[in-house]
This record gives C-alpha cells, structure tokens and sequence, in this order.
C-alpha cells in the first residue's frame, strides 16, 4: 500500500504528527502535516510541516536551526496519525526552548507544574 492511500487525512487535509527522538524515544513534540510536506520530508529526509497559523510548510529548523533529520516514519493502525522517529539536531524541539514541548507536568490536582528547563533563550533562537 501506498503511504499516501494509508493515511486517512482530515477535513482541512491534515494529518497529527508525533516526533519522537529515535534513540531515547522521548516524544518531542506534535504538529501537522499535509499531502506536500509529508513527501517532502519522506524525499528529503528532513521534516517539513504544515503550519495552521500561517498555512504554510514550515520546516523545523529553519529559523531557530534546530532541525529534524527523519530517521523512519510509521503510520498507526487508524491511518490517522504518522509517527515521525527523528534525529533532533540543535537539541531543540520546542518553539519556548526547551528539548520537548511536553514540558509541564498535571499534578494530582490538575495544576500544571514545568519540570523542563529553557536550554536556549527563544528571543536569542528566532531573533526578537
């Protein structure tokens, strides 16, 4: 079977993208991904994504240089989710500095605690 007639896009076109580190396994982050940046990162091997904010590609890295080189893809049983194994070069995955942007934790109460500390200051990653 084909990778584009396993995936089972949605209404807007969209697929969920999880990018995991491919040697530790610690989820880095998710985003999405369109019929064009998934092949473009299956042809370069490097991950591009759709963002929904400014519908447009996006390729991680390209402004702060943290980048995403694709080490295997996998799609789930459903069609609707890809699983993106990934070298995270930079060392950072999320847009606030930090490795993972799953870096708040849900106490027993429900609050939200940050256990992630900022590697890199984001004014000093994008330029602002």
């Amino acid at each position: 079977m084909n990778l584009n007639d396993a995936i089972k896009w949605n209404e807007q076109g969209l697929v969920a993208a999880i990018a995991q580190d491919w040697q530790s396994g610690e989820v880095l982050m998710q985003a999405w991904m369109n019929a064009e940046s998934l092949a473009m990162t299956v042809r370069e091997g490097k991950v591009v994504y759709w963002s929904r904010s400014r519908q447009a590609l996006w390729r991680k890295g390209e402004s702060s240089g943290n980048e995403q080189q694709l080490k295997e893809l996998r799609v789930d049983c459903d069609g609707d989710c890809v699983l993106l194994k990934v070298e995270q070069r930079g060392g950072i995955a999320c847009h606030t500095g930090r490795r993972s942007c799953f870096y708040r934790l849900a106490g027993e109460s429900g609050e939200l605690q940050v256990v992630d500390a900022v590697i890199r200051d984001p004014g000093e990653m994008y330029g602002k």
